[in-house]
């Protein structure tokens, strides 16, 4: 039995992950906004917790991980809160796992929510990014999850680090069209989570996509880039990975 987080767990893809793991028969805490944000309110008696807080807010994502702290050090955490568009698209799905990351007691295991639209990212965006977060683009954002993901993997042997591509799903941001199910898009990170580690190869650092492992945009896998990302990351954030 494994204790996860689940982040933007308030309905679709967090919230298929969220249940699928707690079907399984694991403690699950869920990550919401806020209250309000529940679809359905019962899903938090299957929920071993809840935690709440806008994670387009530094300070609300490091009391999102302040109360998750208190419940106690993860097995897993699963960073899949994210937005599409607007102006907290690199808060979101960039700053905020970095902060989690950064300030919470270190789980063991991370997995990162990229997208397929890494791929059309620049890394050559990164600086100009920053200094104007409100124009970031998602494929920009899921770039610099991705290299997050890479880096933590190097930096931090003891922690399984991977990324995983859900697929296009069919939730709010993947629309009613959406070609794949949610149950295909939940299936990794759920395994990843959760897997006996000896059966995960490779161990950490892999980009994930349906269970099967794919060479992510060559520049995450760049030494050089990753260390720019969590440069730019801990400057931006007052936040240092641990050493």
């Amino acid at each position: 039995m494994a204790l996860v987080l689940v982040t933007g767990a308030s309905t679709g893809l967090g919230l298929a992950t969220a249940t699928a793991l707690a079907a399984d028969g694991h403690d699950v805490v869920l990550h919401a906004r806020n209250a309000g944000r529940l679809e359905d309110p019962s899903v938090l008696d299957r929920m071993y917790g809840v935690v709440y807080g806008d994670l387009s807010l530094p300070e609300e994502t490091v009391e999102v991980g302040r109360q998750a702290d208190v419940i106690g050090r993860f097995d897993a955490v699963v960073h899949n809160a994210g937005v599409m568009r607007g102006g907290d698209v690199l808060a979101v799905n960039t700053v905020a796992p970095f902060v989690l990351t950064a300030t919470m007691t270190p789980p063991e295991r991370a997995i990162f929510l990229s997208s397929g639209m890494h791929f059309s990212g620049s890394p050559q965006r990164l600086e100009p990014d920053f200094a104007a977060p409100g124009r970031t683009s998602y494929a920009d954002s899921k770039l610099f999850v991705t290299a997050l993901a890479l880096a933590l993997a190097r930096r931090w042997p003891q922690t399984v680090s991977h990324a995983v591509d859900p697929g296009w799903v069919p939730t709010r941001m993947g629309g009613p069209s959406a070609p794949e199910s949610l149950e295909d898009g939940r299936t990794t990170q759920v395994w990843l989570a959760t897997a006996e580690e000896d059966s995960i190869d490779p161990r950490t650092g892999g980009y994930w996509y349906h269970e099967a492992v794919r060479a992510p945009h060559a520049a995450t896998s760049d030494p050089r880039f990753q260390d720019a990302v969590v440069d730019v990351l801990e400057a931006r954030t007052g936040f240092a990975l641990p050493r």
